[in-house]
This record gives C-alpha cells, structure tokens and sequence, in this order.
C-alpha cells in the first residue's frame, strides 16, 4: 500500500495536478459561499470542463471542489444567517451570533481550521479502511453485487430528506430512467420510442445539469431579485484560530471520527454528521447553555464534522462502486464518462486513481486552508453577486456542457426535460439523491439479479445460499420496513390526538 501512496504522491510532479487542485479549490470555495448552490451542483457544472482532460487531473480537480465547496457554505452561513449548504446550518448556529459579537474573523477562521484538520484525519481512516474493504469486496460474486445494491438504494430511500415515502417515490423515478435504452441481456429496445439517440440510455451528464443545476436556476428565476441581507463587515482577528485550537483539538478529533463514520453510511451525508457532532458536542461540554449563543466549539464540531464526512463518502464509492452521498453520484458519473469503473477492482487496475485521490486530500489540506484564510475577505463578497446573474451564468454553462458532452442537440433536449422534472420535485420536496443514486446503481443491480440468475439457470435459490448475501438482503429490507414502521407511529400518534 505504501508504494502505490507513494505513486499517488509522484502524480504531483505534474504541474497540471496542482493547477487542478488550485483551480477545483478556488471554484468550491466560490460555489460553496453563495446560498442555494453547494457541491452537488458545483461538480455536475464542472464536469462538462474536464472533457479531454487526463482521468487523474480530472478527478484530482473534481474532488477538491467537492472539499472546498463544503467548507464554501459556513462563509455566508456565519455572516447573513444564510448557509450555502445543508451541510453548515449547524455552523451558523454560532457562527451568526459570534458575527453578532464582532467575531466573524474567529469564526470564519476556526470554521477553516477546523474543516481542513477533518479532512487531513478523516483521510487516513480513508486509507486505512478503503484499501481492506476492496479486498474483502474482490470476493463478491453476482449475488453480493445485487444485495450491496439494493443495500444502498435502501438506505438512500430511508435517509432522504423529508418523509421515506417521497424518498422511495423519488428512488423508483430513478431505477425508471436507469431502465431506458437497451435490455443488458437481449438488446431489446426498452421506453425508446424506436428512437436510436436512447439506444445507449439516458446521458449522465445533462441528467445531472438538469435535475441540479437548471433546476436550481428556475428556482432563482421564479424567487426573482428578492432582497436579502448583505454580508456584514468582517471583524474579528484571523489569528485567534491558531491560539483557540489546542484547546479545540479533542472536539476537532471527535467530530472528524463521527463525521467519517457517518460519511461511510450511503445517504446520510455530510449534513446528518455535522448535527449529531453538534449535539454529542453539547453533551459532552461543560457550558452547554452557550451554544446557539456564540459558542466557538460548535462552529468547530460542524465543520470538522461536515468536511470530514466528504472522505468517509469517497470509502464506499472507491472501495465498493457505491456512492455514499449525492456529490458522489455525481462524481461516479465523472468517473464513468473517464473511463474509470469504482469499484474493489479499481485498486488493482488503475491503483494511480484512488491513491492520487488520498494524496490530493493530504496534499489539498495546507492549500485549502492557506486560499481559504487569505482570501476570506473575497468570499465573504460572494454571496452578494445578484442572483439573476448567478442564474444566467449556470443557464449558460447547463446548455454549453449539455451540448459538449456529445456534440449535438440531443442531450441539450434531454438537460431541459430533467431540468423540469427537478424543479417540479423540489417544489413538491422530493429529494434529488435517491434519483441520481438509483440511476447509478440500479444498472448494477439488473445486471448482476439477471447474472445470477442466468448462472443458477433460473434457481432463485441462489439468492439465499450465501451467507453474505443473506446478511445485506437482511440489511436492506431493515433499512426499507423501519422507516415505514416510524412514520406508521407518526401517524397513529397523530391521530391519538385528534
């Protein structure tokens, strides 16, 4: 293992490795600090520019923009109230009151502190529990491949915003678009319409722009140039993050370990982990009335744990094929329009991949944290550029990107058509994951179900003679019936009180 980390450190040689980690930083900072955008939308837009581009340039870029866009949100989050993503509400929770204070310098720079010292910890588990769970994964056969499948689709379901109903409902929209094109097995044309440009199924990359990105500028067009708050005057030392961190350091450390933890869980995502290290947080400190007032330990647990949980997402995708948060559906989507399959076999047919992944984390951390503290001034500008031009600007790139992907007008029809379908989702409150994940995964799940099935010559049986499989079947229909029993109890108890 030590070898190929060290090829992964040698990639770095290139010049074009660190232009793309500079670049990808700059481009997730920016996208992270204005509110309504985040990481998700932020790699779908960046895809269509890494067309020709070396694979390992490509991925080093795309996962720094991942990073820097989560810690991208706390900025406006701590100044106006307004996180840029889900993931820095519990941020701001502290964050805004310390601004209130005159502390926004401290809270803007233990907020960075403390993301980067996630990512760097997190990083190693990363290293240390990726590689074992590909070699473990090398074993599974057909059967294994469908349980794990439907482990993470289950999952996805379960921990989707909203009620697990609308999680299902958006999931079962996903496995339906993953159906289109030709039958794996037959050739047989399936929801085509005779039309050949759906041959080869739905493209990936204008799915992505439209469910994302065009929806999201329908959203601005619709809210229109509304008022909202302007960021206020930075105060505040930027020094005070270095005096304030050793006494930081065991919450930094705690929440970087439940971060990743929850990170690994398909679905839960980057959110889910920085709410719970806030509340094990305030549990365990010994003034706990002053958090949600300015307490500094809060906006630490936070963003350590929200910037931690971006490694612990990359462990199931690297090692399993599975993406474990929606950024990373995007990002398999970048990986397959490469080349580059996820998946245990990737560590042994293109090691430089994965390893140069954990080296540009590694490497990434000082760079982050160094563009991020100088330049805190310039991105606590950037939630004030007027959203129509924040909406042009994506439009643009959305139909640009659209077309590039294939040279024609084809995927652009098809950009539009999801770009409806996402927005009508998001105003009924349909989360986008599970149809992006299901997508994703539902191709590996009919293949292998009818692999297994072919091999057994027709023997259901097959599905229940590994133990294995036996114990991810029973996973997944756990994940599906306890949200089902949950909001059964919801409703009893609703109408007990009526």
């Amino acid at each position: 293992m030590i070898d190929h980390l060290l090829l992964g450190f040698s990639a770095f040689g290139s010049p074009m490795i660190w232009v793309a980690l500079v670049l990808g930083a700059l481009m997730g900072y920016l996208i992270g600090a204005i509110p309504g955008l985040g990481p998700s939308l932020g790699v779908a837009l960046l895809i269509p520019f890494t067309y020709g581009l070396d694979p390992v340039v490509a991925i080093v870029g795309l996962v720094a923009l991942y990073a820097a866009a989560e810690y991208g949100g706390a900025i406006s989050g701590v100044l106006i109230n307004s996180p840029g993503t889900a993931a820095a509400v519990a941020t701001a929770w502290d964050g805004y009151p310390l601004t209130k204070q005159g502390r926004a310098g401290e809270a803007l720079g233990v907020s960075i502190m403390a993301s980067g010292l996630g990512i760097f910890i997190s990083t190693w588990f990363l290293i240390g529990t990726a590689v074992p769970l590909s070699e473990f994964a090398l074993r599974f056969g057909p059967t294994e491949y469908f349980a794990l499948a439907l482990v993470g689709l289950s999952l996805v379901a379960g921990l989707s915003e909203g009620t697990p109903m609308k999680g299902l409902v958006a999931m079962g929209i996903g496995l339906a678009l993953a159906t289109v094109g030709l039958d794996v097995q037959t050739g047989t044309p399936r929801f085509t319409g005779g039309d050949p440009e759906f041959f080869e199924g739905l493209p990936l990359v204008p799915v992505l722009l439209g469910l994302y990105a065009l929806s999201e500028v329908l959203i601005m067009i619709e809210d229109g140039p509304a008022d909202k708050a302007r960021n206020t005057a930075l105060t505040g030392g930027l020094s005070a993050p270095f005096r304030l961190l050793g006494r930081l350091k065991v919450v930094i450390f705690r929440s970087s370990v439940i971060g990743y933890i929850v990170g690994v869980i398909p679905g839960a995502g980057a959110s889910i982990a920085s709410f719970i290290s806030y509340a094990v947080t305030k549990r365990f400190s010994k003034t706990p009335e002053k958090f949600g007032k300015g307490a500094i330990e809060g906006v630490a647990a936070s963003e350590s744990a929200n910037n931690s949980a971006v490694s612990g997402a990359l462990a199931p995708l690297l090692a399993l094929g599975i993406p474990g948060s929606a950024t990373t559906a995007v990002l398999i989507g970048a990986l397959n329009i490469h080349g580059i399959q996820p998946g245990p076999l990737l560590f042994t047919r293109m090691p430089e991949i994965p390893y140069t992944i954990f080296a540009s984390l590694l490497i990434g951390v000082p760079v982050m944290v160094m563009i991020g503290l100088f330049g805190i001034r310039f991105w606590a500008q950037v939630a004030n550029i007027p959203r129509p031009a924040i909406a042009a600007i994506v439009a643009g790139i959305c139909f640009v990107g659209a077309y590039a992907s294939e040279n024609s007008m084809f995927p652009v029809y098809v950009m539009l058509a999801c770009g409806i379908l996402g927005y009508v989702l998001r105003k009924m409150r349909f989360p986008l994951a599970p149809v992006i994940l299901a997508m994703v995964l539902g191709e590996m799940m009919e293949t292998n179900f009818r692999r297994a099935l072919i091999t057994a010559r027709g023997d259901w049986a097959v599905f229940f003679t590994s133990p294995l499989t036996m114990v991810l079947l029973s996973v997944a229909a756990l994940a599906f019936i306890l949200p089902g029993i949950t909001l059964l109890r919801s409703l009893l108890r609703k109408a007990r009180r009526s």
